[in-house]
């Protein structure tokens, strides 16, 4: 297999860099926790790991990753072509699939506890599943996140099945109805899975953003969150 990923990316390297001679690469597939792939250059000499999950890839895939990563390396413009074709298999349902189970089984999920100093997420989760989900939504598991980071509000992890809410907003000061909010958001990631629309994964459908606008005082939420 290294031989054939040798030919493809020196194929790759001749037609970004036709004028320089290609240095000597190294290749592994690498048991990353997600599909990750990366070139370092060391020495004059490439180093590409790509993930595991990508050993038994299609050709035309791997052609795909070579020109990607060659391209970034070198800060040469990366052909639209090669980034479908690429997030074209990786988001593939079976491939998608194997992601989430190996995520599952490398990643390391810190979940520390729902229970924060003012509120409390899964009181806040059962309250909003009866109001706007008929109780019917399986709670997944909640908890604050380890840091007070402001950049990220939340995020539902598939993979995990958890909903992490920053820290950040366990505090007197925010009212209620922005907690609400944003654990509301993350709920319906839950229910409106990432959709493939074409080549680009559509993370807000039409369907999430109408079943969004039904939340009481949304703008009053919205706004109190963009000025924190």
């Amino acid at each position: 297999m290294s031989e054939k990923l040798n030919e493809i990316f020196q194929q790759a390297y001749g037609k970004l860099r036709p004028r320089a001679p290609a240095p000597p690469m190294h290749f592994r597939f690498y048991p990353f926790v997600s599909i990750n792939n990366t070139i370092r250059l060391r020495e004059g000499e490439l180093y590409i790991r790509l993930s595991d999950l990508l050993e038994g890839a299609p050709e035309a895939v791997l052609h795909a990753i070579a020109h990607i990563l060659l391209a970034k390396l070198y800060r040469k413009p990366v052909d639209r072509g090669y980034s479908v074709r690429y997030r074209r298999y990786v988001a593939r349902h079976d491939v998608a699939a194997k992601a989430r189970l190996l995520r599952q089984i490398r990643g390391r999920k810190h979940i520390h506890s729902a229970r924060g100093h003012h509120y409390h997420l899964e009181e806040i989760f059962d309250n909003l599943n009866c109001r706007f989900f008929h109780g019917l939504m399986g709670r997944p598991q909640l908890t604050w996140s380890r840091n007070h980071a402001r950049s990220s509000l939340g995020h539902y992890d598939p993979a995990h099945n958890a909903i992490v809410i920053s820290r950040a907003f366990d505090n007197p000061g925010v009212p209620r109805i922005a907690i609400e909010y944003i654990v509301f958001h993350e709920m319906l990631h839950l229910k409106h899975p990432v959709k493939l629309n074409g080549s680009r994964r559509c993370v807000h459908s039409q369907e999430f953003r109408a079943e969004e606008e039904l939340f009481p005082k949304l703008d009053q939420a919205k706004s109190f969150l963009r000025i924190l």
